[in-house]
């Protein structure tokens, strides 16, 4: 006589409301986890890039311009999300994403959306920095390579939206949109946003009128 894994209610409602995946899934993703609760929000990650993969190459046209303004006043952002049709764009989860990620952008500054973004230049510029920095610091030159590459990729999670680690968690942004690609079933990408702080473009004083 086999055994038949309990699931626990509790623990299928908190993994759909973390994952946003449905009740189904969750049941068997702690199923094919063993009742493993780490382990199925694994298991759900991984069937959300599967399916964000499949939808990438789909055209996301539609959307919606979000807003997010700091108390004070003093910082705003103003963020392009986009999917595929004007019925997701409505969705309750999809304007929420859109607030979830113009927070971010106010609160961690990144400077472009992924790393395809950031100019050629940059990232060399960036590598020399670093090779640099290992020299200084007496490291082998045959671990340079391996230092740069490590130092480049905390890097990219600091100025690309795309790469930052969402809310003090171990998911990135990344993550959070490929969870709602796999709940909404249509392909959703951040086209573009801008971010504006009080004084930020202000420009320096000048000696003129001394």
């Amino acid at each position: 006589m086999t055994n038949t894994l309990m699931i626990k209610p509790e623990d299928v409602k908190r993994l759909r409301e973390q994952t946003g995946a449905g009740i189904m899934d969750c049941k068997r993703a702690l199923e094919e986890s063993g009742g493993d609760y780490e382990q199925a929000v694994l298991w759900l990650r991984e069937k959300g890039l599967s399916t964000a993969a499949k939808k990438a190459g789909r055209v996301a046209r539609e959307g919606i311009v979000a807003s997010y303004i700091h108390h004070g006043s003093r910082l705003g952002v103003l963020l392009e999300l986009n999917c595929e049709t004007d019925f997701v764009a409505r969705t309750d989860d999809f304007q929420q994403l859109a607030r979830d990620i113009a927070m971010q952008i106010a609160g961690m500054a990144p400077q472009y959306v992924s790393r395809d973004e950031v100019p050629s230049e940059v990232v060399e510029e960036q590598k020399r920095l670093f090779a640099v920095d290992a020299e200084r610091d007496g490291r082998p030159a045959d671990k340079i390579p391996t230092i740069v590459e490590g130092k480049l990729n905390k890097w990219y999670e600091s100025v690309c939206l795309l790469d930052q680690p969402y809310r003090d968690t171990d998911r990135k942004i990344s993550d959070l949109i490929t969870e709602k690609v796999a709940l909404l079933g249509e392909n959703i990408r951040v086209a573009r946003f801008v971010r504006m702080g009080v004084g930020e473009s202000a420009e320096a004083p000048t000696d003129e009128g001394a």
